[in-house]
């Protein structure tokens, strides 16, 4: 419980910041979904596009912090692999 004007104000701060984050971190989740489910469709070039976008969208959450540079480096390596595996 914030005692201090400033503890008060660093909760409302912390509170909204969280759901900020939320929000990207939904977005994100969003973008990998729609680039699995067009692997899983089958259509190499909607993929490949689907994938380009979402590129955007992780390394952005990345260089904001919401998630670990490294998760995002690994998150687009596997989609990678997927789209490159539907050729083979």
């Amino acid at each position: 419980m914030a005692n201090s004007a400033q503890a008060e104000k660093r909760a409302r701060q912390a509170q909204a910041q969280r759901a900020h984050n939320m929000s990207l971190r939904s977005t994100l989740r969003t973008a990998v979904k729609k680039v699995r489910k067009a692997v899983a469709a089958g259509d190499k070039s909607a993929a490949q596009s689907v994938f380009q976008a979402a590129t955007g969208t992780i390394d952005r959450i990345a260089d904001k912090n919401i998630i670990h540079k490294n998760t995002a480096a690994r998150t687009k390596s596997r989609l990678s692999a997927a789209i490159k595996a539907m050729a083979a």
